[in-house]
C-alpha cells in the first residue's frame, strides 16, 4: 500500500454537493493534479484552478481569516 501524499486546503467555493470547504490536494501541486473534496470526495477541479482561487481570495474577510488559519498549516 502507498503512503497517503495529499493534504487538506481550505478554498472560498464550497462543494456543491456537501457544502464543505475543505479539499484534498497532492502535495506535490502539479498544475494538473485533480482537486476533490475532503468530505465526500467529489472532484472540483485540477490544482491551478484551485490555486487561482485562493490568489483572488475569499469573498469576505471572516472567510480570508479561516483560510489563513487552515491553510497556514500546510505551507
Amino acid at each position: 500500500m502507498m503512503p497517503d501524499t495529499s493534504e487538506d486546503i481550505r478554498l472560498p467555493l464550497a462543494c456543491p454537493s456537501c457544502g464543505s470547504h475543505l479539499y484534498r490536494v497532492n502535495q506535490v501541486r502539479n498544475p494538473t493534479d485533480e482537486v476533490h473534496c475532503a468530505s465526500c470526495k467529489r472532484y472540483l477541479c485540477d490544482y491551478h484552478e484551485a490555486a487561482e482561487m485562493l490568489e483572488k481570495g475569499p469573498g469576505d474577510e471572516a472567510e480570508a481569516l479561516i483560510e489563513e488559519v487552515v491553510n497556514r498549516r500546510h505551507h
